[in-house]
């Protein structure tokens, strides 16, 4: 039986992600069986940036390399791997380029240069743990969502605080341009912005700040590759919608991105590319999110 909400699974990630964090996390996820388009550059109207990126044959992706489960890179591996990158692969795979090729540029992506990267056409796309909100599609393109997540707090394992009335007034770290530090100065925390989130992950662990708070998806990951030192508290207290950014200068992608998606949450692709990843911990796939209608 399959959950209509994918905090139902969230609980159970820890162990999925604490496979995927070992010595080589990208290269052992085998993810979903990606299959590319051959004839795509054909079925895409000229003018279109789909059909510049087909027959150009290449393309620019920015994932996050620091949130197992989502999109996480160590050091040995070639490509990063979790659900993003999986999502990632699908919409690679339907431009006809090959998405374990080196055609594709995995650029790291942290939430302060989303919107930059996609407005100086660093990156092509961005799948970066990427929650939809109005400001932000003020200057970029998001579609979506394609995942749903909620908020959360982390603490040491041997703290006393059980979630985020205990946290009122006390410094909470996320990384810098996240809406994370947003819902965290709206619930009576202290927000403290750091670039990445495992120099957040320190800050807890050394006690420079009382917990952190992101997506419970992020943090279980985290959790797991600090098993016994950290843990995640209370109930979620926001709902992430979790999209795909593009350049405003293109909005014809956001069809293209939001019936690409459809299309294989219909044809059991998505399934299979959370089973690849956030779901190997044996939980129930949730139900996908319904996409947003794009602007006419």
């Amino acid at each position: 039986m399959r959950h209509t909400k994918i905090k139902l699974v969230v609980a159970s990630l820890a162990l999925a992600v604490t496979a995927a964090c070992g010595g080589n996390a990208g290269s052992d996820d085998e993810g979903a069986d990606v299959k590319v388009d051959e004839n795509a550059a054909s079925s895409f109207d000229d003018g279109t940036y789909m059909k510049e990126l087909a027959d150009k044959g290449t393309i620019n992706v920015g994932v996050k390399y620091d949130q197992p489960g989502l999109g996480f890179k160590g050091a040995a591996d070639d490509v990063p791997s979790g659900f993003d990158v999986e999502m990632a692969k699908i919409l690679v795979a339907s431009l006809g380029i090959d998405p374990d090729s080196d055609k594709v540029k995995w650029v790291e992506t942290v939430s302060d240069n989303r919107e930059p990267f996609l407005q100086s056409n660093k990156v092509d796309l961005v799948l970066a743990s990427y929650s939809i909100t109005d400001d932000r599609r003020k200057v970029v393109g998001q579609a979506g969502p394609y995942l749903t997540t909620g908020q959360q707090v982390m603490v040491k394992n041997d703290s006393d605080i059980t979630g985020v009335a205990d946290l009122k007034g006390k410094e909470v770290c996320s990384v810098t341009g996240s809406t994370s530090l947003e819902n965290v100065k709206a619930e009576g925390m202290k927000p403290v912005g750091f670039d990445t989130y495992s120099e957040c992950v320190e800050k807890v662990l050394d006690g420079t700040v009382e917990a952190m708070s992101t997506d419970g998806t992020i943090l279980l990951g985290y959790a797991a590759q600090n098993e016994g030192e950290l843990k995640v508290v209370g109930d979620e207290f926001s709902e992430e919608r979790i999209g795909v950014g593009y350049s405003k200068d293109h909005p014809e992608m956001c069809q293209w991105i939001t019936d690409t998606i459809k299309k294989a949450q219909d044809d059991g692709d998505w399934d299979k590319a959370f089973e690849a990843t956030l779901g190997k911990s044996g939980a129930d796939t949730p139900e996908p999110p319904e996409m947003d209608a794009c602007a006419s």
